[in-house]
């Protein structure tokens, strides 16, 4: 068993020792253990030697040797808790659809901003002239993409009079509502005021040629006051 100052004294030359390489001198355990004279220092080493803690190295300055240290002092290999895992990765992901997570009302306020219906007149020829149907009712949804502005309607094209310009019989194209059109633009024609037709415009003099883009199909002239403009095509839709 050990004093206070003999385990501070032996503590202090083991840690000078593992620090420097040799052991410290009397000045110094002096000013360690805060001691007023070296002899108490002396008497520190000789009650260490006598207890197997200390050896001196005879004829050697400087020259003492830790021969064992208290138990409860002897250094243990240290058993290092293992370091806490890191959480995971875990993202927070949102879902991107947005549209199924929006009240009612907005969603369909957002699906009635995207697309607009337009009043669908019936069936233009777009072969031999026919009457149009005014309004049935019935109506098309029709992307705001396509449309400009003004007002607009949908017709639906028979005959094939119109296929080398890409309208088929079936299709269903979208008109501005207007009463003028340059030379060349696809229009909806009203002749002698019953018959209403889907072809290119042309003006020849004091004549107006209703072109069809179909080489089977002749193109028909009619005097200035027999052909009335009532749209020009703006937009097409296709169901496949």
């Amino acid at each position: 068993m050990l004093t206070r100052k003999q385990h501070e004294l032996l503590m202090f030359i083991d840690k000078h020792l593992r620090d420097t390489g040799f052991s410290p001198s009397f000045e110094e355990m002096k000013e360690a253990l805060n001691l007023r004279s070296k002899s108490g220092i002396h008497r520190l080493i000789t009650a260490l030697e006598e207890r197997g803690f200390l050896r001196r190295r005879a004829h050697r300055a400087r020259a003492l040797e830790v021969m064992r240290l208290p138990e409860a002092t002897t250094p243990k290999t240290k058993e290092v808790a293992p370091k806490p895992e890191a959480p995971s990765f875990a993202p927070n992901v949102i879902r991107g659809n947005f549209a199924n997570n929006l009240p009612a009302s907005a969603a369909r306020v957002a699906a009635e901003a995207a697309a607009v219906h337009l009043p669908l007149y019936g069936r233009i020829a777009a072969g031999l002239p026919i009457e149009a149907l005014r309004d049935n009712g019935a109506s098309v949804e029709v992307p705001l993409a396509l449309l400009g502005n003004g007002e607009h309607y949908a017709l639906e094209v028979a005959g094939d009079s119109m296929e080398e310009a890409g309208i088929m019989d079936g299709d269903t194209v979208i008109i501005r509502r207007t009463d003028t059109a340059d030379n060349g633009t696809i229009v909806v024609a009203l002749v002698d005021e019953n018959e209403v037709t889907l072809k290119r415009l042309r003006r020849r003099g004091n004549s107006i040629a209703l072109e069809p883009a179909n080489a089977r199909h002749e193109t028909r002239i009619f005097g200035p006051d027999r052909v009335r403009v009532q749209g020009k095509l703006v937009g097409l839709l296709r169901r496949y």
